[in-house]
């Protein structure tokens, strides 16, 4: 039996958590390294055996001592992309769960995949889901993919409804558990953004051809259209432990003992268009991924700074899309060539970011 060493990063996170639940049930997987943005990892590396540890810094250092077969980058934000380029690089298997990855270093990133050669696996369950249905299907098949949104904690509700909530009502989602930032992200449609730029990114397929809905059970997570008129969807109750699963044991399908679908109790699937007004920052994905360049990478940091103001009490839920809009205008958007002109990009977005909330 070949065992996979597996390098998770983001140990300590939500996506962490469930990987090590994944990986402990399955005797062909082991971990040989763990990272962590800054909580203690001792116990849980003296729990698992796991040799190579780091506490913050360059994740490239650990990847470098540990060797894995897979990395697991489970990093929230732009700080995951490091890791991610090594990966792809050298031709290691990567199970991708930070988006931003590929919605703020695109090019870079398929650039690298190029070179190295190796598995890109996608970890959030959308797009899981639309790497299952596609595979075996020619591309010239396919007409469009189909990204499902629960909508989130405020689902239906108007923005004059939305002026005085709080940071404890956007963190309670109805149907995920996830950690806070990715949380206040489904609040406010952005993390379906992300992910509509990520698809783009992942499936090269034109934004026109990437259709999102809100679908509030979060039972289908994607669908495929294909030209006969046919459509595949991939449905599941909603529990990351499916396509993380599904990523470390490619391409076999390793048993879980997750609950099946039960068919025949009533189940009933409900879909809806995105309100767009009430929820803006999904459209200002789109336009930041049609414009191209450094344009998503800037929706990305802008976003990330904003929510974290937003956690911190020092900025309104409807004020981060504001924030997030001025910063895109005021963005250069000029391509970029390496990581070092990217970093520069990303940290210009965050100085228009919070130049915007100091203004207001």
């Amino acid at each position: 039996m070949n065992v996979r060493r597996i390098a998770l990063l983001g140990a300590t996170g939500s996506i962490g958590r469930q990987a090590i639940a994944v990986v402990e049930a399955s005797p062909e997987l082991e971990l040989c390294a763990l990272a962590s943005g800054s909580s203690d990892l001792d116990a849980l590396a003296a729990r698992s055996g796991v040799e190579h540890v780091q506490l913050g810094g360059d994740l490239t250092e650990l990847l470098e001592r540990a060797r894995p077969d897979i990395v697991l980058n489970a990093v929230v934000g732009f700080t995951g992309i490091g890791a991610t380029l090594w990966a792809l690089e050298r031709g290691i298997t990567l199970a991708l769960a930070n988006k931003e990855s590929l919605v703020a270093a695109g090019e870079l990133a398929r650039s690298a995949q190029e070179r190295g050669g190796g598995l890109l696996l996608p970890v959030d369950s959308e797009h899981s889901a639309v790497f299952q249905c596609l595979e075996g299907s020619a591309r010239e098949a396919v007409d469009s993919i189909v990204l499902t949104a629960s909508g989130g904690p405020f689902r239906g509700r108007n923005r004059e409804e939305l002026a005085d909530v709080t940071v404890e009502d956007a963190l309670s989602h109805p149907t995920w558990s996830m950690g806070p930032k990715i949380t206040v992200d489904s609040a406010t449609l952005a993390n379906k953004g992300l992910e509509l730029i990520e698809a783009h990114v992942l499936f090269g397929l034109s934004y026109d051809r990437i259709e999102v809905v809100v679908h509030p059970s979060s039972i289908v997570h994607g669908l495929v259209r294909f030209r006969d008129g046919a459509a595949l969807a991939h449905l599941g109750y909603p529990d990351m432990q499916v396509p993380i699963s599904w990523a470390l044991t490619y391409p076999d399908r390793a048993a879980t003992d997750l609950p099946r679908l039960d068919l025949a109790g009533g189940l009933t699937l409900e879909f809806a268009a995105p309100d767009l007004e009430t929820f803006p920052l999904l459209a200002l994905a789109r336009r930041a991924g049609e414009l191209g360049g450094t344009y998503p990478c800037a929706y990305n940091a802008a976003n990330e700074t904003a929510v974290a103001a937003f956690l911190e009490g020092r900025l309104s839920f409807l004020g981060i899309a504001d924030v997030v809009e001025a910063a895109l205008a005021a963005a250069a958007g000029a391509p970029a060539r390496d990581l070092e002109e990217l970093v520069e990009a990303d940290s210009q977005a965050r100085r228009l970011a919070e130049q915007g909330m100091s203004v207001a």
